[in-house]
């Protein structure tokens, strides 16, 4: 049960779009990291009640962080990093890289992305095999 949930974020991946939860239990310091419901980090008893927390997302294991930083007496800020970015940054800079559709194709909810300095096509989380086509105009008789 998670009980103890203080953020959720959301990280859009070439694979789709992840969800991260973080569960930080201020008198016991237990930290939980929940990736797509599925519990990837459990640490019950931490005296240290600041820190990080590194884990991976998604197929590509995308290395992120989880920083938990005091503001005032037990008030925590809680950040998420991705790739070593804030995900702010992160997914500033994956906008101008990747260029994502989300479509109903035969009534099947369907996301396409471009990954633009690979070229790499992924449909719903799997890469497709693609071909390049030259053009005739580049092409002699």
């Amino acid at each position: 049960m998670m009980n103890d949930i203080v953020a959720i974020w959301d990280v859009a991946l070439s694979d789709g779009v992840h969800k991260v939860e973080f569960e930080h239990g201020t008198t016991s310091g237990k930290r939980v990291i929940h990736v797509d419901g599925k519990e990837i980090i459990r640490k019950n008893w931490m005296f240290k009640l600041v820190g990080r927390e590194i884990f991976n997302i998604g197929k590509a294991k995308v290395k992120a962080a989880i920083n938990i930083d005091a503001v005032s007496g037990f008030a925590y800020e809680y950040t998420l990093e991705v790739k070593g970015k804030s995900l702010k940054k992160f997914t500033e800079q994956r906008s101008k890289t990747a260029k994502t559709w989300s479509l109903l194709l035969d009534g099947i909810d369907t996301r396409i992305v471009l990954e633009k300095d690979t070229m790499d096509v992924w449909c719903n989380g799997e890469t497709l095999q693609t071909a390049v086509s030259i053009p005739s105009l580049f092409m002699t008789p």
